[in-house]
């Protein structure tokens, strides 16, 4: 296992191995998980959101980038991304569905956790 860490983003590199891993971190973190299935399509915008989320990438591959460096990061099975509140980024363009599990500190609704915030903002934290 490896870190690799942008100034927001960051990434653990074969952190976990499988859904019961991925699950039993999220337990050891006291976060809540949900499921998030990113099909092939165009990169968003750089964004950002509102709460602090780990992603645990249960199935294939993508980059991210860290909107504050301009450093693109790359994301296999096994890999723990952490995405803290108000950190730009975008999920780079991927040629296959990425699975992964999601998780926050707090319970909340599907559409407010992956609510693509814009980088202008003024209510972002920085």
């Amino acid at each position: 296992m490896f870190y690799i860490e942008g100034m927001g983003v960051s990434v653990k590199k074969n952190y976990f191995n499988g859904l019961r891993g991925a699950l039993e971190d999220i337990a050891r973190d006291e976060f809540w998980p949900t499921t998030f299935i990113s099909d092939p399509s165009a990169p968003p915008d750089v964004h950002w959101h509102a709460c602090d989320v780990h992603g645990y990438v249960i199935s294939g591959n993508s980059t991210i980038l860290d909107g504050e460096t301009g450093q693109w990061l790359s994301l296999s099975a096994g890999d723990k991304l952490i995405i803290p509140a108000g950190a730009l980024h975008i999920e780079g363009e991927s040629e296959s569905t990425v699975v992964y599990v999601v998780a926050t500190r707090d319970q909340l609704p599907f559409k407010e956790v992956f609510r693509l915030l814009p980088a202008d903002d003024p209510q972002r934290p920085r």
